[in-house]
């Protein structure tokens, strides 16, 4: 308990700092409600009605989200799996070859009835690292992480549903500063925004798509119970998950409103 308090202490105070600098007027922050113990919370997290989704390098787990009991596992080839995305009946997961050279990105799919682990579509050498990919309006927004001095290159692309890129943006630079040398792990549609993590932080960072231009706006962070990497929506209230890497748990979170100082 007394971890958990320091956890959320910390990730109010950089919340703090954040309206200290006039990012925002209102904090709103994510609180824990639930976890589940998962070996594979590694990179990832997903979850639908039923079942929740522990995402590791090589492979997913399925755990029953009443019980916390694991019932299957992913067979099929894989080297570095990131953020999962389920729709259409498959969980779509984005991988690398990181940190290998040249570059090699995939989404792999799997099928969640088979748990069969496959190729979906290939990317090649995209000048990335394929982290997070979504599905929205029937395009596919796909993130390309670049590292250490080449971090500020992390862009995303809007693709078609025939895999024409129609659009691309890198990230703003308020962002990037957060990140370190790391990189975006995960992100997901809210609304109007994209909710997007980066590598350890408990924290997510809201962005829009401008009207025009190739930099997206940012437009504010929320404070989360978790340690970035991939994140999801929980389809059963509304609320968010992720994973806590250390602990090797997945993180259920609820939005909840704190009240902070309004910036001038």
């Amino acid at each position: 308990m007394r971890s958990q308090y320091r956890f959320l202490t910390q990730s109010l105070l950089l919340v703090s700092v954040l309206v200290s600098q006039g990012r925002f007027s209102a904090a709103q922050t994510w609180k824990e409600t639930r976890t589940l113990a998962a070996p594979e919370a590694h990179q990832a997290a997903a979850v639908d009605e039923r079942f929740v989704y522990a995402i590791t390098n090589t492979r997913v787990a399925r755990y029953d989200r009443e019980s916390g009991r694991r019932v299957a596992e992913s067979t099929g080839s894989a080297q570095h799996l990131n953020s999962g995305f389920l729709a259409n009946g498959q969980l779509y997961c984005a991988h690398s070859n990181f940190p290998m050279t040249p570059e090699r990105s995939e989404i792999k799919a799997l099928d969640l009835e088979t748990m069969q682990l496959t190729t979906f579509h290939e990317f090649g050498n995209f000048g990335g690292s394929l982290t997070w990919c979504v599905i929205r309006d029937g395009h596919w927004w796909c993130n390309f992480a670049r590292y250490g001095d080449d971090n500020a290159q992390t862009f995303l692309v809007e693709f078609d549903a025939d895999w024409k890129e129609l659009r691309r943006w890198t990230y703003p630079p308020e962002l990037i500063r957060k990140l370190g040398r790391n990189s975006l792990s995960g992100g997901i549609w809210s609304g109007p925004e994209l909710l997007v993590t980066g590598h350890d932080d408990p924290v997510v960072f809201r962005v829009q798509v401008p009207e025009a231009g190739a930099v997206l706006e940012f437009a504010g962070a929320e404070a989360v119970p978790f340690t970035g990497q991939g994140i999801a929506h929980d389809p059963t209230n509304g609320g968010l998950i992720g994973i806590n890497r250390a602990k090797k748990q997945i993180v259920f979170a609820m939005r909840d409103v704190v009240k902070a100082a309004t910036s001038q």
